[in-house]
């Protein structure tokens, strides 16, 4: 009974229905294996074996006056996160350069802070019209909470697509961070759609969310339209509120990546932070419906080398997206 629900589920997402959150709910608890690949046959039949590769450059570090819980970069924690300003044109072009070459689709620039300042993000503009002129990248950007004319600038510059976690869900969101909202997200968000940029965003799992609110964070994302879904895995930071937190197991990273396929069947989803965690650097989450991730370093934490992934991504068949 249970395999017949399950595969009629699968077939309707395929032909385009979209699941309940009840649904979702039942789908979290059905036996992983099957499930697992139900999700991977959903990937493949609407996304085909198509794997969408990125890195990112922290690009300012420290300083950050919110509170986030989970984060090395906050003033209100000692972690021994490095700290330094906005880096120079040249670091940043150069490794846009190296990942160029390395043959990654996208490069991010992640910077720290609430938000970017204007001036700051004029001196960004300078650097993304640089990266555009001098690689083959599409350059995605996360500069916090800007508002809609900022957004304007940096899509004139050439960015196509802004970074933003949501991080969890709504109602969970007010136990990781007091600085500012949910609601400051999703308009950060919809303030970059109403310009024409995509948008990437996600969550970090493991930060003491329930089931329930894993599955409202992917139908606020399904709601906002979101098409590139990170689902990090939370790295407990020596010094920050969660450094305690035991880590996910690989099986409830591969339940919530097969979960998600279901409800965002269109979307990227990207494994991202936390990665390394996995003692097969995410091999069995691609193949339980993910088809995307971040490579190389994290923010302040190692990643993946872009040779590896690379590697693995051709065992698996994937065709990484140029």
């Amino acid at each position: 009974m249970r395999m017949r629900k399950l595969e009629r589920m699968g077939r309707d997402v395929i032909q385009g229905k979209q699941i309940t959150r009840s649904e979702a709910v039942w789908l979290s608890q059905q036996p992983l294996e099957a499930l697992c690949s139900k999700a991977d046959e959903i990937r493949a039949r609407v996304c085909s074996n198509q794997f969408d590769i990125c890195t990112i450059i922290n690009g300012k570090s420290g300083h950050c006056s919110e509170d986030c819980r989970f984060c090395a970069q906050s003033v209100h924690y000692h972690t021994g996160a490095k700290e330094y300003a906005l880096r120079s044109e040249h670091e940043i072009v150069a490794q846009a350069k190296q990942n160029d070459a390395q043959g990654v689709l996208r490069y991010s620039i992640v910077t720290s802070g609430k938000r970017l300042p204007d001036g700051e993000v004029d001196h960004m503009c300078q650097v993304i019209r640089r990266i555009r002129k001098e690689t083959n990248l599409s350059v995605c950007v996360s500069f916090g909470l800007l508002e809609e004319a900022q957004y304007q600038k940096l899509k004139e510059a050439g960015v196509t697509r802004i970074h933003h976690n949501l991080e969890t869900s709504r109602r969970n969101f007010p136990n990781l961070c007091t600085t500012h909202t949910f609601e400051d997200k999703v308009r950060a968000i919809q303030a970059a759609q109403a310009v024409g940029l995509s948008v990437c965003s996600g969550g970090i799992m493991g930060l003491g969310e329930t089931w329930l609110d894993r599955i409202d964070l992917a139908l606020t994302l399904r709601e906002l339209g979101i098409q590139s879904v990170p689902v990090n895995l939370l790295y407990p930071i020596a010094g920050t509120p969660l450094e305690g937190r035991k880590v996910l197991s690989p099986e409830e990273m591969c339940r919530i990546v097969a979960v998600y396929r279901f409800i965002l069947p269109k979307a990227f989803i990207r494994l991202a932070g936390g990665r390394g965690l996995l003692v097969d650097q995410g091999k069995r989450c691609f193949q339980s419906g993910a088809n995307a991730a971040i490579s190389g370093d994290m923010l302040t934490t190692e990643g993946i080398t872009v040779e590896s992934d690379l590697r693995l991504l051709q065992e698996l068949g994937y065709k990484v997206q140029r």
